[in-house]
């Protein structure tokens, strides 16, 4: 086998050490710093400790490097030339095989270990487990927050987490084992040379025992300021249409130039913490390399130590101050990162507050009968927006929702596809509470078009089979034609040069227009076929020519199914088989087109403000 054939077999064995993707526990991940960071390292504590193991060795063997020029500089200076092999041979054999084998392939594992086996997928699998969870939350998480700003913390988190670890693992050995070392050999040369070391230890400790908590401190204000300067900078770019219409640019410049200003004030703080550290350790390294340089020389003077104790004093020393210039710069490190972790923690952990029932079955769909009873909800300490609301809807029943804006009507739907839990009260589907259902199985059998539609930044195919995975291209082409999309889809093409079904559509479909996009998620409501229907605004963006075409479509679909209808422009829906008018989260009225306009209330008044629109024949 080829060298690098049997380095690429070795990175991905050690590659294949942590899969992301493999069976952990469910639930929020613990809100406290330490058991957050146990959840994700007791699932690859081995290799933590094959690290550790690496390290000691590597470390032990780069200081035995120090004996051994302190040795060689003995052989030399009391062993004639003629006699050095013979005397000596069998050490300098001794210290190549240490250093030209050992030190090495102890120096690949440590790396295999780290690089390959730690620093790729390890993170990953903590993005894909704080994913899982923080995709699970309500939509009022996400509409209380920037969704730029959590997914910040989402993957920023993970490879805080992954520094950490591999942070304490590396620094702590090190000072550990060389501090150890650097005793035992000053010890061995004269125990005057211990005194030195020992002040400047304790000294160096109460120098980071200033400075290192207000770094912790400093470090999260900063992670958080990080996270929130994302959020705005994403927000701004999320909806870039609104800020050119808005001619917003200058407005925009004013928002991220407050956030930058407020992020370079919190890193400010940091970077003086990290100013004032690095100046008081120079001082002390400097105090410690004289006094030690002095000492030695002095107690060589006396002939009480060797030339070569002195080269191991200096050497030794030396390494030291470098080391503890390293040690500096990785505490620092170390608690960015453990404030990157914290400020996460805040966002990744929170429980999610719709959640299925223990156990809680599928929903079982075979008539779609649906009732509202006593249905009460309010968002926050505000006034209800829905109050002891009552509707029955019969199996294949068409329902139109109608009333003026905030009456409620959205809200009614957000909370049948239990979006948002309620208040008080029950949806029953079939007999089924909701509640008690899976989420995921109610979502999928409810179809559902919103004024609104976002689609992915996927291909036209991806969005169009989004409900439907198992679709095949047959399939998703029908449910175009069937949405009248099929005309513009062949003269899509992106900057990768993709056409047509394999053109993706931009961020929440923007290089559609809103009537292309209509189309695209009505298609997908096509395919999906479910046994119940929503329809909210859901032809607001076709012009009228469209719109005809899409109600003979929609007109199809809702053959045999459950339908809820919103739409402001009543002609829309004047012929479903009953319509509910709803005004402050209560029913004020209910029957049908002709009844209502015969009752001259408010859905009369509503009617008599609107002309035109189309207004279906019949429905199915």
């Amino acid at each position: 086998m080829q060298p690098m054939s049997l380095m690429n077999a070795l990175y991905s064995r050690f590659e294949r050490m942590i899969d992301p993707f493999g069976p952990h526990e469910d639930g929020p991940p613990p809100d406290k710093l330490l058991p957050f960071f146990w959840q994700y390292l007791k699932q690859a504590w081995p290799l933590f400790v094959a690290i550790l193991i690496a390290g000691f060795l590597f470390t032990i063997t780069e200081v035995a490097v120090f004996r051994f020029m302190a040795d060689i500089v003995d052989y030399l200076t009391h062993t004639r030339p003629a006699d050095l092999w013979r005397t000596h041979g069998a050490d300098f054999i001794r210290m190549g095989l240490i250093l030209g084998i050992a030190w090495p392939l102890i120096g690949l594992v440590h790396s295999l270990f780290l690089r390959q086996a730690i620093t790729s997928n390890f993170p990953n699998l903590i993005r894909w487990q704080s994913h899982r969870h923080v995709v699970r939350q309500s939509i009022g998480f996400f509409t209380n927050d920037y969704a730029g700003r959590v997914a910040s913390k989402v993957v920023e988190t993970a490879s805080a987490v992954r520094n950490t670890l591999t942070t304490l693992c590396d620094t702590m050995l090190y000072v550990v084992i060389y501090f150890g070392s650097a005793i035992v050999l000053f010890f061995e040369a004269d125990y005057r040379l211990v005194i030195p070391l020992v002040v400047w230890s304790i000294v160096y400790g109460m120098v980071c025992t200033f400075f290192v908590p207000k770094l912790g401190v400093a470090a999260s204000e900063g992670a958080e300021a990080r996270s929130a300067l994302v959020g705005r900078i994403v927000d701004t770019y999320t909806n870039i249409q609104t800020v050119k219409l808005f001619a917003g640019t200058r407005h925009e410049d004013d928002y991220v130039r407050e956030g930058l200003l407020n992020n370079s004030r919190k890193w400010q703080v940091q970077e003086r913490l990290i100013t004032g550290l690095d100046t008081a350790t120079s001082f002390l390294n400097s105090i410690l390399l004289l006094v030690m340089a002095g000492l030695a020389i002095w107690l060589w003077s006396q002939g009480q130590i060797t030339v070569g104790a002195i080269a191991l004093v200096g050497a030794l020393t030396q390494r030291l101050i470098s080391m503890s210039n390293w040690v500096m710069f990785q505490v620092t490190s170390l608690f960015e990162n453990i404030g990157s972790v914290q400020n996460g923690i805040e966002t990744i952990s929170r429980p999610h507050t719709v959640v299925d029932a223990a156990e809680a079955p599928p929903l079982d769909i075979r008539r779609g009968e649906v009732r509202f009873e006593h249905v009460g909800f309010g968002y926050g300490s505000g006034a209800a927006a829905i109050s002891d609301f009552d509707l029955a809807i019969a199996p294949g029943e068409k329902i139109g929702l109608v009333g003026p804006s905030g009456a409620g009507k959205s809200t009614l739907v957000n909370l049948f596809l239990r979006l948002y839990d309620l208040s008080s009260g029950r949806i029953l589907i079939d007999g089924q509470d909701i509640a008690g259902v899976s989420q995921e199985s109610l979502r999928a059998h409810i179809a559902m078009v919103t004024q609104d539609t976002s689609l992915l930044h996927r291909s036209i195919s991806d969005n169009i089979a989004y409900g439907s995975p198992g679709a095949t291209q047959t399939e998703i082409d029908r449910a175009a034609e069937r949405a009248h999309a099929a005309g513009f889809i062949p003269a899509l093409t992106d900057s990768q040069g993709r056409t047509g079904y394999d053109a993706h559509v931009g961020e929440r479909g923007v290089k559609l227009s809103g009537g292309q996009r209509q189309r695209i998620a009505i298609a997908r409501v096509l395919l999906k076929n479910a046994p119940i229907l929503v329809l909210d605004e859901a032809t607001s963006a076709l012009d009228s020519e469209v719109e005809a075409a899409i109600q003979e479509s929609l007109l199809e679909l809702m053959t045999g199914k459950t339908v809820i209808a919103i739409a402001h422009r009543l002609s829309t829906i004047a012929r479903m088989d009953r319509l509910v008018v709803v005004d402050g989260g209560r029913i004020i009225e209910t029957g049908t087109h002709e009844a209502l306009i015969a009752a001259g209330g408010l859905y009369a008044r509503l009617w008599a403000r609107q002309t035109g629109g189309f207004l279906a024949e019949s429905v199915g």
